[in-house]
């Protein structure tokens, strides 16, 4: 049986986005919310946007709570999901998208920014999805998406702390794909590229010039890859491209 996106494909459903505060996860967010999930607005600092999301949800007829948590920290992984769950209910839906993107070189990268590279973008997927698995494996379903990016398999223009921290998602995506295909739950990766967001503009790429479409993608075809991801039940183990043309692997 397959459970297709439509407005209502998520209702009854709680979902956990980290690092939703803004660009993709802001995105991701207001699209689960679209489709009638309950939405729990991850954030480390940005509180005051992750709660304007909140409110654009609310203002919509969606039900939707702010939470900030550090998701690279163990226990305060585990304090949100319970809090999640008293006030949302079960966790149904998890999108680990908290990333950080330090731009350096191979010589200028400190050993401190490879440790916290690693623990933001990789480890943290690791513990949300552990958190929540158990309600996932009691009720044989559940939707984990990872959010990769293009530098997982090619050069990027972050640094090689970055490369490692993403390559290492989608290992991470395929080993828990592999282990919960018979558990209803499946967990696929979107890997976007030159997306139109702060972090791109703020050093990775000025222009669009070298995307064959000829324009950096939007937040929003983002979370409309990530929907399509979850709503395939066939579907699991994968890393969906989305780099207007950039590459075809």
């Amino acid at each position: 049986m397959t459970d297709p996106v439509t407005h209502a494909a998520f209702s009854n459903r709680a979902a956990l986005v980290t690092g939703a505060s803004r660009g993709i996860g802001r995105a991701i967010a207001l699209a689960l919310a679209a489709s009638g999930a309950a939405v729990a607005v991850n954030c480390r600092e940005r509180l005051v946007d992750a709660l304007d999301v909140v409110a654009e949800i609310q203002a919509a007829g969606g039900r939707a709570i702010a939470v900030g948590a550090d998701v690279s920290d163990g226990a305060a992984v585990a304090a949100m999901v319970d809090r999640v769950c008293a006030e949302l209910g079960p966790i149904d839906v998890l999108v680990n998208n908290a990333g950080i993107a330090i731009i350096r070189g191979i010589d200028d990268l400190t050993e401190d920014e490879f440790d916290t590279t690693i623990a933001v973008n990789l480890k943290s997927a690791f513990l949300c999805t552990k958190a929540v698995l158990p309600h996932m494996r009691a009720q044989k379903w559940g939707r984990i998406v990872n959010i990769s990016s293009g530098a997982a398999r090619g050069a990027g223009g972050v640094g090689l702390h970055y490369n490692a921290s993403k390559a290492g998602m989608e290992g991470l995506t395929r080993g828990y794909a592999a282990r919960l295909v018979k558990e209803g739950i499946t967990v696929n990766a979107v890997a976007p590229s030159l997306i139109e967001t702060d972090m791109v503009r703020s050093g990775v790429a000025s222009s669009p010039a070298r995307i064959p479409m000829g324009r950096f993608g939007t937040s929003e075809e983002v979370a409309q890859a990530v929907l399509m991801v979850m709503g395939n039940a066939y579907m699991t183990g994968q890393t969906v491209q989305l780099n207007g043309g950039m590459s075809f692997l």
